[in-house]
C-alpha cells in the first residue's frame, strides 16, 4: 500500500494572496533605490500597509496555519514572531522620533509667533532646546539603526516543507526593515549635516548653501534654518531668518503629519500580524 504525504509548501500554482504579497514585496524593492524624499517615504509606509494587510489575510490561509501550527515546525514559527517583535520595535522607535519632533515643532512654531518683534534672546534659547532635541532624537535613530545592522535571518533547511511560507514571511520583514531604514535616515538627515550646517550663518547668501538646503530634506532644512537664525545678531537679519524658520517648519509639520498617520498604520497592522502568528502557535 502506498502512503501519500501532504506537503505545505505552496502549489506550483500559487494562491492569489500570495501572488498579491509578491507584487507588494517587489514594488518595495524597486522603491529602495527611488529618491529619498518625504513623497517617496509616505508613498513607501502607503505601501507597507497593503503589503502587511495582505500578510494577515496570508495568515489566514487554512494551509498557512497547517504549515506553522504543525510541532515540527514551531521553530520557524517562533523565528517570524521574533520577527514581527523586531518589526514592531523598530516602529516604535520611528513612532517616538516622529513625536518628539512633532511636539518640539509645535512649541517652536508658538514661541516664534510670541516672541516675534521681541526678546530676540528668549527664541535663540527655544531654537537651542530644539536643536538640542535633534540631537537626543539622533542618537535614539543610531542606536535604532545599530540594532537594525544586527537583524539575521538564520539559513533554513531547503527540504524542509514549509520553506515557502516561511521564506515568504521573511520576504515580508526584510522589506519592511528596508523601508522603515529608509525613514529613520531621513528622520536623522545627512550623516555630514552638522558640519555643513555649522558655516550656514556665515555662507547663507552663497550659492552652495542654496544647491545644500535644495538637496536636503525637511527635517534637514528646518535644522539649517534655525542655525542660520541663531548665528544672526542684527534684528533685520534676524527677522528675515525667523520667517525662513517659519515657512520651513510649517512644511515639516506637514511632512510629520503624513508620516506619523502613515507608521501609526503600519504599526497596527504589524500587530495584527503578531496576534495572527500567536494564534496559530497556541491552536
Amino acid at each position: 500500500m502506498a502512503f501519500h504525504t501532504r506537503s505545505n509548501s505552496f502549489p506550483s500554482r500559487p494562491h492569489p494572496i500570495v501572488q498579491e504579497v509578491d507584487e507588494h514585496v517587489c514594488r518595495l524593492r524597486s522603491s529602495e533605490a527611488t529618491s529619498t524624499s518625504s513623497s517617496s517615504i509616505s508613498h513607501k509606509l502607503s505601501g507597507l500597509q497593503d503589503l502587511h494587510d495582505c500578510v494577515d489575510r496570508l495568515l489566514q490561509l487554512p494551509l498557512t496555519q497547517q504549515a506553522l501550527a504543525q510541532e515540527q515546525n514551531e521553530k520557524w514559527a517562533n523565528e517570524l514572531l521574533d520577527g514581527s517583535l523586531r518589526l514592531l520595535d523598530v516602529s516604535s522607535s520611528a513612532k517616538d522620533a516622529i513625536l518628539q519632533t512633532k511636539e518640539c515643532v509645535q512649541d517652536l512654531q508658538s514661541i516664534i509667533r510670541r516672541t516675534r518683534g521681541g526678546e530676540s534672546a528668549a527664541l535663540t534659547g527655544e531654537v537651542r532646546k530644539y536643536l538640542t532635541s535633534r540631537k537626543t532624537v539622533k542618537k535614539a535613530i543610531q542606536k535604532a539603526m545599530k540594532n537594525l545592522k544586527g537583524s539575521n535571518f538564520p539559513s533554513l533547511n531547503k527540504d524542509h516543507e514549509s520553506i515557502d511560507i516561511v521564506n515568504k514571511l521573511r520576504e515580508v520583514e526584510a522589506v519592511t526593515l528596508a523601508v522603515f531604514e529608509s525613514l529613520l535616515s531621513f528622520i536623522s538627515g545627512p550623516k555630514s549635516q552638522p558640519s555643513r550646517w555649522s558655516l550656514v550663518s556665515k555662507m547663507m547668501h552663497s550659492k552652495k548653501v542654496a544647491c545644500e538646503e535644495e538637496k536636503a530634506n525637511e527635517f534637514a532644512q528646518v535644522d539649517a534654518a534655525l542655525n542660520s537664525l541663531i548665528g544672526h545678531k542684527t534684528s533685520k537679519s534676524q527677522n528675515k531668518s525667523v520667517d525662513n524658520a517659519q515657512n520651513q517648519l510649517e512644511q515639516l509639520e506637514s511632512c510629520i503629519q503624513d508620516q506619523e498617520e502613515g507608521v501609526e498604520c503600519v504599526f497596527r497592522q504589524i500587530i495584527k500580524t503578531r496576534v495572527s502568528l500567536l494564534n496559530i502557535l497556541n491552536h
